[in-house]
């Protein structure tokens, strides 16, 4: 059995509600507006996904973040894990990300966690990006105990449990 039904179907455009902005799964495509989000925004995306990920690395490339957007997308299609994008209405601003993945760690049966970029950190969109994501794994995604990695439990707390075989 693999981590998610086989006849689950992923959301493709998830309005968040209370802005403008929406997420869609990430593609190779998207490197020209993820690549300035994540380094703009490396050291405190390092702070949080840095001891757990290794990510984003200070030397990340813009063809090493397209291969890494490429695997993203391939890794979508095939149901393995999910990152979604932040984007604004016209697509043309990339604000962030929400990862949907199977478990590492025992005790859950996904694990989420999202950013956004630095200049939204703390603002409207973040505080409705928090209250929504919990919301809609709830309701869109057949967990029965999703995990909010950095929310419902530090990434330190993450790290100490066992992992899965």
């Amino acid at each position: 059995m693999t981590w998610l039904p086989d006849d689950f179907v992923h959301p493709v455009h998830v309005p968040v509600p209370g802005t403008t902005v929406h997420l869609r799964p990430i593609r190779e495509a998207d490197t020209a507006i993820d690549y300035p989000a994540v380094m703009g925004s490396r050291e405190r995306l390092w702070e949080i996904f840095g001891p757990a990920w290794g990510w984003p690395a200070e030397s990340m490339t813009y063809e090493g973040d397209r291969a890494d957007l490429r695997r993203h997308e391939e890794e979508i299609a095939a149901h393995r894990s999910f990152n979604y994008a932040l984007l604004d209405e016209a697509e043309t601003v990339l604000l962030g990300c929400v990862y949907v993945d199977p478990p590492e760690r025992t005790g859950a049966d996904g694990e989420i966690s999202w950013w956004v970029v630095d200049e939204l950190a703390g603002g409207d969109v973040e505080k409705a990006l928090d209250a929504f994501v919990p919301r809609w794994i709830a309701a869109a995604w057949p967990f029965r105990h999703a995990r909010h990695l950095g929310r419902d439990i530090s990434w330190t707390e993450w790290l100490a449990l066992p992992g899965t075989s």
